[in-house]
């Protein structure tokens, strides 16, 4: 008799232990679908223009170039074609700058350098 019940309890710890497993997978499968695109930008480090490349597709979207500060220099509002972006930075000084792109399909934010 001792043994059936130790069977049946290791039988519900294995049940137990299986579905937290497949919990898991769902839970990082849904995480992965969440995950923000991957962006390139280039030239980094840029003298007049920097391109966004990996962003999503938009109507209207919401560009701002702000310093590490947090202080918007620039704001822009465009359609994004061909998932990418032509920014242009000539009357920015010398520095690293964060670029956020607001839209209804994403919200995404990078870095570039200036020279």
């Amino acid at each position: 008799m001792k043994k059936f019940f130790l069977t049946i309890a290791l039988a519900l710890v294995v049940c137990f232990a299986q579905a937290q497993t497949d919990n898991t997978k769902e839970s990082d499968a849904e995480i992965i679908q969440m995950a923000p695109p991957k962006l390139k930008v280039f030239p980094n480090p840029a003298t007049s223009v920097v391109n966004v490349l990996g962003v999503l597709n938009s109507k209207k979207a919401d560009i701002t170039i702000s310093d590490l500060y947090g202080t918007t220099l620039a704001t822009y509002q465009w359609e994004i074609r061909n998932n990418a972006l032509n920014i242009p930075i000539s009357n920015l000084k010398a520095g690293i700058y964060l670029i956020s792109i607001y839209s209804k399909e994403q919200t995404v934010q990078t870095k570039f350098y200036k020279q």
